[in-house]
């Protein structure tokens, strides 16, 4: 493994087999383990354990203090925030090994995961999706969904620049930032310019 295309604090362990991309920073006390793949320009915060086989897009966040267990995949762009929590066994005991059963869960590009966020094992996260902090996500999540609570209900839309995306009567909202326009039809939303 190169180690000149990466930076990792002294202190992380970068196990054997897995694979950093360029530019991509590890900070204080996190552990990568073998076999995941971490993409370009990722940041992984301080106290973060990466399982095996669990795959990072380009410019993914980490925040402090996350475990992302194996079966969790995330695309490019998606922010996890500090303390959040993926699971990838739906009734574990300790007394009963089940490392055959993982359950996947992706995350799709540009998400945002809120701090102290739980996510349940087998539930997929749309592009965009956006989870409030403390949330507990117990269903697959739409693209662009805004959700909150525990457990987690959508509440409304967000655009691509973390806005809330308010839909007029023929189902058009127009970001406050970027001033892109997306569309709501069939409970779909899209981004159309």
């Amino acid at each position: 493994m190169d180690q000149t295309s990466f930076y990792a604090h002294p202190t992380a362990v970068i196990d054997e087999g897995c694979t950093i991309g360029e530019g991509t920073k590890i900070w204080h006390f996190s552990h990568i383990m073998p076999n995941c793949k971490l993409g370009k320009k990722c940041n992984i915060g301080q106290n973060v354990v990466v399982s095996p086989e669990v795959v990072l897009g380009n410019n993914v966040k980490v925040q402090n203090n996350v475990s992302i267990y194996t079966g969790v995949t995330c695309d490019d762009d998606v922010f996890l925030g500090p303390s959040m929590v993926f699971t990838n066994v739906t009734n574990p005991r300790s007394a009963v090994n089940r490392k055959e059963q993982y359950a996947k869960t992706h995350v799709g590009k540009g998400a945002t995961i809120g701090a102290n966020s739980t996510i349940v094992c087998g539930h997929d996260i749309g592009e965009f999706a956006f989870i409030g902090a403390g949330a507990v996500v117990t269903k697959n999540v739409p693209a662009y969904a805004l959700l909150v609570g525990n457990p987690a209900k959508q509440i409304g839309w967000m655009s691509e620049f973390g806005h809330r995306l308010n839909f007029d009567a023929n189902g058009i909202a127009i970001c406050e930032e970027s001033k892109q326009t997306y569309e709501l039809k069939n409970n779909i939303v899209k981004r159309v310019s």
